[in-house]
């Protein structure tokens, strides 16, 4: 067995699409294909089921991945090991984050990370979905939910805020049409930013619920985006009420909280890596670190006014 074509499978089965595994393997895409048709051949079995959303693992590919993530571990481990003759805190670690954290969070704290290790390499990786750790996308994720998977090392990494933000461009041009205030009882009445609710891939996104609470069954969106980023700069441009998180909008001057003692939600991040990889002294390290981090950074996370 090839170990280069074990390497295109497990990029296949990581993306899920042919065109973007090629891509990330800067291959041809004809190629992909013809190496894991011969891949099949060779062990006399199909992988994946080809469909129109993609790439989808059969059951034969499930237990080729599990076994080829293994032998990829063991040889990251390996190589690191040779490479840097065995020298602690010294190698890449690939961060999977959703993308307001690695934004306005992560990728700002860095520095000392590098200043205090100059031979760790980071890369952040931007996923709107679960981080597949499982399957070797990234050595450590930044989860907002807890995995259900009992094989990973998961740990809680801090709870988080989020509230309601508006700009005052929206204020006064409200107040110019002589539109409602901005009084708890009159909120729902307001052009409001939130998520597609029914494209979130985890509840933990869904805030639709808890503003009802507040705001009632009429409380409607009038701009969804999938994207936290284009609700932020929707919300900063004068576009209506919305909530963010407050590490992302406590940041940003022009935004103005509202109701801060009445309406507040809490979610969790949780950190997450695979066994093999929490042993590499490099990976252990960004782990700790991430964990210092959010302990400095506690008044951002949860603001207490």
């Amino acid at each position: 067995m090839n170990w280069d074509d074990i390497k295109i499978f497990l990029e296949v089965a990581r993306a899920e699409r042919l065109s973007t595994a090629a891509k990330r393997l800067t291959m041809d895409a004809s190629t992909v294909s013809r190496r894991l048709h011969k891949l099949e051949e060779s062990i006399g079995t199909k992988l994946f089921d080809r469909t129109q959303e993609g790439h989808v693992l059969t059951q034969d590919g499930e237990m080729l991945l599990m076994s080829a993530c293994k032998m990829e571990q063991d040889a990251q481990l390996a190589l690191s090991n040779i490479q840097n003759n065995n020298e602690e805190n010294c190698g890449l670690v690939r961060i999977g984050v959703t993308e307001a954290l690695g934004n306005f969070f992560v990728s700002p704290n860095l520095l000392s990370l590098q200043q205090l290790h100059p031979y760790i390499d980071v890369h952040l990786l931007h996923f709107s979905r679960y981080v597949k750790i499982s399957r070797n996308e990234a050595d450590i994720a930044i989860a907002v939910e807890r995995p259900k998977s009992t094989s990973m090392i998961v740990s809680k990494l801090c709870d988080y805020k989020l509230q309601l933000y508006v700009h005052q461009d929206y204020l006064d041009r409200n107040r110019k049409r002589g539109g409602q205030d901005i009084s708890l009882e009159n909120l729902a009445s307001h052009k409001w930013v939130t998520y597609v609710d029914n494209l979130l891939f985890t509840d933990q996104l869904a805030y639709i619920k808890e503003l009802e609470h507040y705001l009632g069954s009429d409380f409607k969106a009038n701009f969804s985006s999938t994207s936290i980023i284009s609700q932020y700069f929707a919300i900063k441009s004068g576009l209506g009420i919305g909530i963010l998180p407050c590490f992302l909008a406590e940041q940003d001057k022009s935004l103005i909280k509202l109701h801060n003692q009445k309406i507040s939600i809490t979610r969790s991040f949780w950190l997450v890596t695979h066994p093999e990889s929490k042993r590499l002294s490099h990976v252990n390290t960004v782990w700790q670190y991430l964990k210092k981090l959010v302990l400095e950074h506690e008044d951002l996370l949860n603001p207490n006014d």
